[in-house]
């Protein structure tokens, strides 16, 4: 059986090296000109993570075909309603237990983002990685973290949360600036990754520096290991988000109208962080199982 494990390498480098590229003009940006309107920089985060990062999660029929054998329209109805409804099992946390949320939504992200490096990362240097994300904002940015998260949970459990990160903010600093080190000679396309993720989190806002991750390198390649997996053409995969994404933008059009009536900003950050939250449960369900597989078809 040939191997699908992941796509050509030139063009994960090619990503890698856009994405190191973009993240070091954000950093420039964010440390040399004054900081973005709090409400613009909200709305330009939004679009990017709409128009660029959530599409690659419209990809999940790939992986459900593939590991479900899902075939006929009942199959398909069944696997959208249960998508569905573990998506919405996750908005019913985020309003009933709103600190259960939060933390969980983190840990998730920390082990979903893990995912990212190229094949040959260490266990521990995926980890580092996908803590990187989450916890070195809180090390130079920790009153803006406090404020964002405040709008998604209340001020209690932000406050915990914000304090709990910072506790680990700068030993991960450390800890990634050891492993970039070490790995520089092995793969330093690898390494260089790993030194923009990190000074990206540390420098940039936390709103601007989590979407530029999260669409130049976590979406962007998902969507090539994707493409190596399903065998397919750039137009096929676009034809397999179409309906995904449509589906998706409907239900945020119910969503926001259904949101608690706030302000502006505050409505618009837990429109956009709930609703990810929400469809990265079902998200990892599919795509972990792949992952920890190498990428390869079931059989």
């Amino acid at each position: 059986m040939a191997n699908h494990s992941y796509p050509r390498m030139n063009a994960v480098r090619l990503q890698g090296i856009v994405f190191c590229a973009v993240a070091v003009i954000t950093v420039g940006f964010s440390v040399l000109l004054a900081p973005m309107n709090p409400r613009h920089e909200l709305v330009l985060v939004a679009l990017l993570v709409v128009l660029l990062g959530v599409p690659h999660g419209a990809l999940d029929p790939i992986f459900a075909q593939s590991l479900q054998r899902i075939q006929g329209r009942a199959r398909w109805i069944g696997f959208v309603v249960l998508y569905l409804l573990l998506a919405a099992l996750a908005v019913a946390l985020w309003w009933l237990m709103p600190t259960l949320f939060l933390i969980g939504f983190l840990l998730l992200s920390v082990l979903h983002f893990s995912g990212d490096p190229a094949p040959g990362a260490g266990f521990a240097a995926r980890l580092l990685y996908g803590i990187a994300v989450i916890a070195l904002p809180a090390a130079l940015h920790a009153t803006e973290l406090f404020r964002l998260f405040s709008m998604l949970v209340g001020s209690p459990a932000a406050l915990h949360v914000t304090a709990g990160l910072q506790l680990i903010a700068w030993p991960s600093v450390l800890a990634l600036a050891l492993l970039v080190l070490r790995d520089a000679r092995r793969d330093r396309l690898a390494a260089l990754e790993m030194a923009a993720v990190g000074l990206l989190a540390l420098m940039a806002t936390p709103l601007l520096g989590f979407a530029v991750f999260f669409c130049g390198m976590h979406s962007a390649r998902h969507i090539l290991r994707t493409q190596k997996y399903a065998s397919v053409t750039p137009q096929r995969l676009f034809l397999v988000a179409v309906t995904p994404m449509l589906a998706v933008l409907a239900m945020a059009g119910a969503g926001w109208a259904l949101l608690p009536d706030s302000p502006p900003d505050e409505r618009l950050l837990q429109f956009v962080f709930v609703a990810l939250a929400a469809l990265t449960v079902p998200h990892m369900l599919l795509v972990e199982r792949v992952r920890f597989t190498g990428w390869k078809h079931s059989v």
